[in-house]
Order: C-alpha cells, then sequence, then structure tokens
C-alpha cells in the first residue's frame, strides 16, 4: 500500500512539474471559450477560478474537513468527482491527476458536470467571493 502511495505522489509532483500553467485572465477566457463554457456566466466561470485556484492547473489544495481534497483549475474534489488513484472513478469517470494539466479539456468536462448538477454552489471560491459580489472585467478579452 506505501509502495502505490508513494507512486501516486511521485505521478501528482511529475504532472503539476510538467505540465502546470498559470492563465492570464484573458488567457484563461479564451481558454474556457474554447472548451463551450456559456458566455453569459463567463465572469462567474472567471471568479471561481480566480479564487479557487488562482488561474493554476497544477494546484493539489489542502486537505479539507472531512479529508478529501480539490485539484486543478476548478479545484475539484476527489470525495465525488475524481478518484485518487491511477483508475479513473468518481461522478467524472477520472483521475485527479487528469485535472492537473495544461490541457484543461477533462477539468473543463467534469466542471460542467458539477455545474449542471449544483450550479456554482459547489464552490466555495465562488460562494465567499463571488456570489453576490462585483464579478471580475473581462470586456478587454
Amino acid at each position: 500500500m506505501k509502495t502505490i502511495i508513494f507512486i501516486v505522489f511521485i505521478a501528482f509532483s511529475l504532472a503539476s512539474q510538467v505540465d502546470a500553467k498559470t492563465f492570464t485572465r484573458c488567457g484563461l477566457v479564451q481558454a474556457l471559450r474554447s472548451q463551450g463554457f456559456d458566455e453569459a456566466k463567463m465572469r462567474d466561470w472567471v471568479c471561481l477560478v480566480e479564487n479557487e485556484s488562482g488561474r493554476r492547473t497544477d494546484i493539489v489544495g489542502k486537505p479539507n474537513k472531512n479529508g478529501s481534497r480539490d485539484y486543478g483549475l476548478f479545484q475539484i474534489n476527489d470525495k465525488y468527482w475524481c478518484n485518487n488513484t491511477t483508475k479513473p472513478g468518481k461522478g467524472c469517470n477520472i483521475t485527479c491527476s487528469q485535472l492537473l494539466t495544461d490541457d484543461i479539456t477533462v477539468a473543463s468536462k467534469c466542471a460542467k458536470k458539477i455545474y449542471k448538477r449544483h450550479h456554482f454552489m459547489a464552490w466555495y471560491g465562488w460562494r465567499n467571493h463571488c456570489q453576490n459580489k462585483p464579478l471580475p472585467d473581462i470586456s478587454n478579452c
């Protein structure tokens, strides 16, 4: 078991070192548009990402109170949505390491699935920093 945990840790470390990306605000908007995110909700998505991950793809959050962790650009939780082993699983049928690359296709698909079920309320970063608050200006993007 220790060997498996070590291998998973190394895989996460390598993924975050090799494929990490930090988006500019307009770069994020362009990437989200290319992934088909709703333009009417774009400012909410940008606000969410800025407050959850700082627009970085390689972020693994500190353990939550329940022991779960959040991964990647959208900080997707491993208790419900991704499997933190090498086998895909849970709600998005993916591994958490797939959320840590600079190709945001898998993360975007999973984030849209989460949104479809729970809207933005699934993300505390959005609840605490975006809900009923001024949203980021993306007019020049």
